[in-house]
């Protein structure tokens, strides 16, 4: 940070304590936020966009905030600050402010939306110091409207010219926070060759990324103290979002962050259905219960893309359900002041409807799952890994081996495992968590020590926390392996893994002596009783030459242990990603049984019955909420949900706290009354069929 910008966040942290600041008793407004809308202006919207009809739809939701465009690209009120563009078609009037005076006449708080991306020409023109460059130093463009340059977060115009207009706004509205499109994001740092940016260094090395994310949090507390200059209670939300692949550091934001909006908008290509319920509990990993935001686009926003028609009721609804079973208040958004495709309004209102309805079980106290599954974003950010692809595709695969197998469990972020974090969870899993600091592994190593137990995968502790490749694993001793050789790779084929003896985690393996290793492995050597052994890969063709030369090797295929309290699974091979890519059955309850053997039957609430499906378990106001998504669905794994596929009866366990008294247990969706059996320290019912989304939700 240079001289002036020091100036300006000093100056803006001192108006913000004179204005005064919440006191520990106070509540800010967005804490007790359940539903959230978003009205999405365009530059022709002040000619054609119908206030009144707005208002009553977003009234019919019983939301208690909507988000308006303001400014950042584009004014929509009389703004009088220099190179701030007015639409076009604004004329003499005051879309925003006219908006905003509407929707607080109906009781639904406003925050302000900001795009601080891009500005026009002019700007540029007068102030070229505010944009990015490229290695040429050419200016950077928007691929679709060229008129439009890009702004540097290294500028002052995220430090004079944004803080401006949130000024403005602040002093003409009644406004209740601020929000800004596209920024921060939670993908790599951009690149830029700005007078600003010179001198950066390598984009890709762990100090690019160090410079910014200290920028980054900067300008979000600049931003926030700005905000509250009116109100003690106003917010500025960011944009994040990225699920599982974020890099950006969401724990150092969560630290300034009252509000954490996830822009996780809907999904396409390949993306699987569960997408949504990722975000979800990667936010919840770092917000530590404050609020967290899902925004879900109404619009088809699958590739190719068509903004201004309406997503089916099926996919848009899932989005919204998934939203509210990880613990975040939904958002629904459409594009354009004047729609002329009103498909999605109904699928809106009888979701937020129903949430309205039943409020009080959507009131979370604290997630129930004693299995934490360990999110690392240096991983995401330094990890290589071999074979190609994104390294969120070991993560992927444990994720869906864990769904099948109807395990409720947390995300943990990496940089949240100490004692206080990790002591309500009975087993942690890490896929291929292959970058881990030498203190990380010492906080892994006393947890496994205090009783816990323990999965990896891989290559997990390889490399420290730059990326710097180890001598030797960090967690190789806790798990009594070293590697002997670098990493094997398929050459076409992958390994077997030989059944050498009978185990917990061969359940279900009845008439076969191999099974399906994985694709790559990091050979080891270790002292414990081997389970599974490998066999080297060997040819698949031709059919002449499908044989092994070397059937059976003292190499561990699964290294299992129970030094103490705690048991131990590792993985030398890439299992999990394997299973991913493959979709084997056979990789999948290998891990799953390897679960269940950490947890020992330690398990809050186990449900059988048929059908995909994520469990969610929530204590809440009213007790306990199990939430039941149906992805039992032949677009579960690409496309939309177009059509419901219904699942049957599901047998629900559930372990109470001692002297818990059960009064009654209601589906919320299918409104109904369950009937229960207690015995001493659980209960036991029957959810008789689960359409796309239950709640069981338990009163006390």
């Amino acid at each position: 940070m240079n001289r002036r910008d020091f100036i300006i966040c000093s100056g803006a942290l001192l108006q913000s304590n004179l204005f005064g600041a919440a006191t520990e008793d106070q509540v800010p407004w967005y804490r007790t936020m359940r539903r959230c809308g978003q009205t999405n202006f365009n530059e022709r919207d002040p000619e054609v966009l119908d206030i009144e009809d707005w208002i009553n739809y977003w009234s019919s939701l019983k939301l208690d905030a909507v988000l308006l465009n303001a400014g950042g690209i584009m004014a929509f009120y009389p703004t009088k600050i220099a190179y701030h563009h007015k639409s076009q078609y604004l004329g003499s009037r005051d879309l925003f402010g006219d908006f905003t005076k509407a929707a607080k006449k109906r009781g639904i708080r406003v925050v302000a939306r900001l795009d601080c991306n891009y500005a026009y020409g002019e700007a540029f023109q007068a102030h070229p110091e505010w944009f990015e460059r490229r290695a040429d130093g050419q200016p950077v463009r928007h691929n679709e409207s060229p008129w439009l340059y890009k702004t540097c977060m290294f500028s002052t115009y995220f430090t004079e010219q944004m803080p401006a207009i949130i000024r403005e706004v602040n002093s003409l509205y009644d406004v209740d926070g601020f929000f800004t499109n596209g920024w921060p994001s939670t993908g790599r740092p951009p690149v830029c060759y700005c007078e600003n940016c010179k001198g950066m260094g390598d984009p890709k090395s762990p100090e690019y990324r160090d410079r910014h994310l200290e920028r980054v949090l900067q300008v979000w507390k600049l931003w926030d103290d700005t905000a509250k200059q009116k109100k003690w209670d106003s917010v500025y939300v960011g944009n994040l979002g990225g699920g599982i692949r974020a890099v950006t550091d969401l724990k150092r934001i969560a630290a300034v962050a009252g509000w954490f909006n996830a822009d996780h908008q809907g999904r396409s290509g390949n993306t699987p259905i569960w997408d949504c319920a990722q975000q979800g509990r990667v936010a919840q990993a770092v917000m530590k219960g404050k609020t967290i935001t899902n925004v879900t686009g109404s619009y088809a926003n699958a590739r190719p893309l068509w903004r201004h028609t309406s997503k089916s009721p099926e996919e848009a609804t899932m989005w919204l359900a998934q939203t509210t079973a990880s613990g975040m208040v939904p958002w629904y958004h459409w594009l354009g002041g004047a729609p002329e495709d009103l498909r999605w309004r109904p699928t809106g209102a009888k979701f937020f409807q129903w949430i309205a309805a039943n409020e009080k079980h959507f009131v979370n106290k604290a997630s129930i799952a004693n299995l934490g599954v360990v999110f690392s974003q240096r991983t995401n950010a330094y990890y290589n890994p071999p074979g190609g692809g994104d390294p969120t595709e070991f993560l992927q695969g444990l994720y869906y081996a864990l769904l099948e197998g109807r395990f409720l469990f947390d995300f943990v972020h990496e940089d949240d495992l100490e004692p206080a974090t990790l002591r309500k969870y009975s087993a942690l899993l890490l896929p291929n968590v292959a970058v881990l600091s030498d203190q990380q592994c010492s906080l892994l190593r006393d947890y496994a020590a205090g009783g816990g137990s323990l999965l990896a995968t891989f290559e997990t502790s390889r490399y420290d926390e730059r990326g710097r490749k180890r001598d030797r694993l960090g967690l190789g001793e806790l798990f009594g392996i070293q590697p002997f050789e670098d990493i094997q790779g398929p050459n076409g084929n992958s390994y077997y893994a030989r059944i050498e003896g009978e185990h917990a985690i061969l359940k279900g393996f009845k008439d076969t002596k191999v099974l399906p290793g994985a694709e790559y492995r990091l050979p080891v050597k270790t002292g414990s009783k081997q389970v599974l052994t490998v066999v080297p890969p060997y040819p698949a063709f031709p059919p002449e030459m499908v044989y092994t030369k070397t059937p059976r090797t003292d190499e561990p295929a699964v290294v299992v242990s129970q030094p103490g309290a705690g048991r131990l699974v590792w993985f030398p091979g890439d299992v999990d990603r394997s299973f991913w890519r493959s979709g084997n059955g056979d990789l999948s309850r290998l891990i799953r049984n390897s679960v269940e053997w950490l947890l020992d039957g330690r398990q809050p609430v186990t449900v059988s019955g048929g059908g995909i499906a994520e469990l969610f378990g929530w204590r809440t106001e009213a007790g306990f909420a199990l939430h039941m998504l149906n992805y039992t669905n032949p677009n579960m794994l690409r496309g939309w949900f177009r059509e419901t596929f219904p699942i049957g009866e599901q047998h629900v366990r559930m372990e109470l706290r001692d002297g818990t008294r059960v009064a009654k247990v209601q589906t919320l969706r299918a409104g109904a009354t369950l009937r229960h059996t207690e015995t001493r320290g659980s209960i036991e019912f029957v959810v008789p069929r689960v359409e796309d989304y239950e709640i069981a939700a338990v009163i006390v």
